[in-house]
């Protein structure tokens, strides 16, 4: 089989909700992320043979296939095409897997994969309340329904029964909310991000622009004792907003080639796409599913979890990469060391290629070999990609 190689990875820094990137458009979001991810590679754009796009909220800016049109928006010549995947929060990890499906197939040598979310123009799950609204399905079906008959079928279920199974405190998920705060300021001051972030014009509270290139959501004075403030989510419940992933508007992306691609373009790989793997899960408990993804990747490749420099576990809520934890024996130390979604920001169709980002510039700066992401996704899904830093 092919090889596939990602030669340029790069990140917009995390916007919180109505912040810094507030005034731009989705499209032009990730058109500045694909014209920075050919810019770092030396790609050409008329030679990119595709670009695929994660987006969950497909309506307004983000609708009518937004990874078409930020490739316009980009100024990416005409003949290039692309199109918009949705499978929830793995979307643009979903895209990384076609894009390099497509190059291990010898069908392609040079996908642009990425993903894109302005939660502040098109709110968490604006599709489905404006579809009912007015007067269009609910997307679970009838059969749906009464096969889960007495489930609640949402992430806010789930993230608390999965803590309730895996025997996880309040206390124990704010001390991992403080610490992925912690890691992020820490990463942020130490310039860990500075490689991987595109800067870009924002605007300031007040409507001024601003250079936007630190992650909005990071809270340099997090505490214990102010977390343990916050009311559960749900009454009874052990999960709050500060152990909850932040709703944030971002772009991410990586240029994936393959090696007739690198000769063409005369770019040095930065990681080698070693495995793929996705999984189904109940939709009950659906926020689970990166488990038997994990373990199923195991499997498949002989490797075993020490094996690898760092993992990257997507925090949706801190129950998710502590039942992980708790269920493969991996070494916490390793378990997202520049801080995850609770500081940074979930900007749902960009979280994948977001996560990649990081991972492979980490690997690099640390010096890792094989690095492990696995993301939870809505309706019971994970996706699970391990890579080699070269």
């Amino acid at each position: 089989m092919r090889e596939a190689y990602i030669v340029a990875a790069v990140r917009t820094a995390g916007g919180r909700k109505g912040g810094r990137l507030r005034d731009w458009h989705p499209a032009d979001l990730a058109g500045e992320v694909l014209a920075e991810l050919v810019r770092r590679a030396g790609i050409d754009p008329a030679i990119v043979d595709d670009v695929i796009l994660g987006c969950v909220g497909q309506l307004g800016g983000q609708a009518a296939n937004v990874a078409r049109n930020a490739i316009l928006a980009a100024g990416f010549p005409e003949t290039v095409p692309g199109t918009t995947v949705d499978r929830q929060c793995g979307s643009s990890q979903q895209a990384l897997h076609f894009a390099a499906q497509a190059v291990m197939s010898g069908t392609m040598d040079i996908v642009l994969a990425g993903g894109v979310e302005s939660m502040t123009r098109v709110p968490i799950g604006s599709p489905t309340s404006l579809a009912m609204a007015n007067g269009l399905d609910h997307p679970h079906s009838p059969r749906i329904w009464a096969r889960y008959a007495g489930a609640e079928l949402n992430q806010f279920a789930a993230a608390e029964l999965i803590a309730e199974q895996h025997g996880l405190s309040r206390e124990a998920l704010d001390r991992f909310a403080c610490r992925s705060h912690r890691l992020a300021a820490a990463a942020t001051a130490a310039g860990a991000f500075r490689e991987e972030i595109l800067p870009l014009t924002g605007s300031d509270a007040a409507g001024a622009p601003i250079v936007h290139e630190r992650d909005e959501g990071i809270r340099d004075d997090v505490s214990l004792p102010r977390l343990a403030e916050l009311a559960p989510l749900r009454e009874g419940g052990r999960l709050t907003a500060g152990t909850s992933s932040q709703v944030s508007d971002g772009a991410s992306g990586v240029a994936v080639v393959s090696e007739a691609g690198l000769r063409r373009i005369g770019a040095p790989p930065l990681a080698r796409i070693h495995h793929m793997t996705v999984v189904g899960a109940s939709p009950v408990t659906r926020l689970d599913a990166p488990i038997p993804a994990t373990f199923r990747a195991l499997e498949r490749t002989g490797m075993r979890i020490g094996d690898f420099g760092l993992y990257e576990v997507n925090e949706a809520f801190a129950s998710i990469p502590l039942a992980w934890l708790n269920a493969t024996g991996a070494d916490p130390e390793r378990l997202n060391v520049n801080g995850g979604a609770i500081a940074l920001g979930h900007p749902l169709g960009a979280s994948g290629t977001k996560l990649m980002t990081t991972l492979v510039h980490a690997l690099r700066a640390r010096g890792g070999r094989y690095g492990l992401q696995v993301m939870c996704e809505g309706g019971g899904l994970a996706n699970l990609t391990i890579v080699e830093r070269l």
